[in-house]
């Protein structure tokens, strides 16, 4: 047979073999029904809303193989609130997505879905992956975690750590890089060099909130808690209207053994950020701690109303409506958590 035929039938021979693959996965790719390609506005709404059957419906949209990278990463934002196996199986598959952006995503929604512990062996293996912001993100995702919670992702995580602080290092000198720096000493218990970042942050970006409270962090690991409390009370006087400063004094205060003063701060930045629910949630926990039952319960009722889908806030006031033996709230509640998401572990563990 001569050589150009030859090699015409292996072409040919090919190109059967490429046109049966297409066909093969053409065939075995399962077509989007039309009814929910056209409601991923509605389902998106619905799941910020906290609206009946917002679980079934975000589920819906983010098994779609045609979704743009764009639209699942909305659709990542409002799944912690909607727990699930299957929402665990959907963030889970789309930390191997093309996209970096929607494996960060995903990365970010198994951290609201899944406790310390179990989160290292989910998010472990991103601490080598191809993209940078990814590593890095699986990198945010996993600090502060012990060395018991990250088990076989400890050697890895010091790894990344050490990677990103070269790499910060080698950057142009800006605020953020410091910042970011900082956490990375702070969580490798480097307190010095924590507190070296810090005061580059305040060098360069004097009015950075989060870069004071966390150096008010550091000056206490360091044994230094007055003058932490000083810092604070300077910033304070500064700033007496700062919700965020409020709520911070109101922490350092409840981790110092003060929660009568504690209250006083958080119900300040409550009072100056009234739709903030972690601000409310942390007043209701503290005045829970307190034995202010009802109070507590009235902050918790209060996120609810302002954010229906809440789910953190509500199966929190569950419990407390539970304690308190207000058992007919307690079931108006668990019908309208069953009613979001009928897979919730809550329910499934009879809360």
């Amino acid at each position: 047979m001569p050589q150009s035929r030859r090699y015409l039938i292996i072409s040919l021979c090919v190109l059967f073999a490429i046109g049966l693959a297409w066909f093969f996965l053409r065939s075995t790719t399962p077509a989007v029904p039309a009814a929910i390609k056209r409601g991923y506005t509605e389902a998106l709404d619905q799941a910020r809303a906290g609206q009946p059957g917002a679980a079934r419906v975000l589920y819906q949209q983010l098994a779609r193989p045609d979704l743009s990278p764009k639209r699942r990463i909305w659709l990542h934002a409002e799944l912690p609130n909607y727990p699930s196996s299957v929402a665990l199986k959907l963030a889970d598959a789309d930390l191997q997505h093309e996209s970096p952006d929607v494996r960060v995503a995903a990365i970010n929604s198994i951290s609201g879905l899944v406790p310390g512990g179990q989160r290292s062996l989910l998010l472990g293996p991103l601490l080598d992956d191809s993209d940078q912001r990814v590593r890095y993100a699986a990198v945010n995702a996993l600090l502060g975690l012990s060395p018991d919670d990250l088990g076989l992702y400890f050697g890895p995580l010091q790894h990344a750590i050490d990677a990103w602080e070269q790499d910060l290092k080698s950057q142009p000198e800006s605020a953020d890089n410091h910042y970011q720096l900082a956490r990375l000493h702070l969580h490798n218990a480097e307190l010095k060099e924590a507190q070296q970042a810090l005061e580059h942050v305040l060098r360069l970006a004097p009015g950075n909130l989060p870069a004071l409270v966390m150096q008010i962090e550091v000056l206490d690991k360091q044994g230094q808690s007055e003058a932490a409390r000083l810092l604070l009370a300077k910033q304070l006087k500064a700033q007496p209207d700062s919700a965020y400063l409020q709520h911070a004094l109101g922490l350092w205060l409840l981790h110092h053994g003060q929660s009568e003063f504690a209250l006083l701060g958080l119900s300040k930045a409550v009072e100056l950020e009234p739709d903030n629910s972690d601000y409310r949630y942390d007043l209701a926990t503290t005045l829970h701690g307190e034995l202010e039952l009802e109070a507590a319960q009235k902050q918790l009722q209060e996120i609810v109303q302002r954010h229906p889908a809440d789910r953190r806030a509500r199966v929190l006031l569950i419990n407390y409506w539970k304690e308190s033996g207000q058992l007919q709230n307690v079931q108006i509640l668990l019908a309208q958590l069953e009613q979001l998401n009928p897979d919730d572990p809550a329910l499934q563990q009879g809360l």
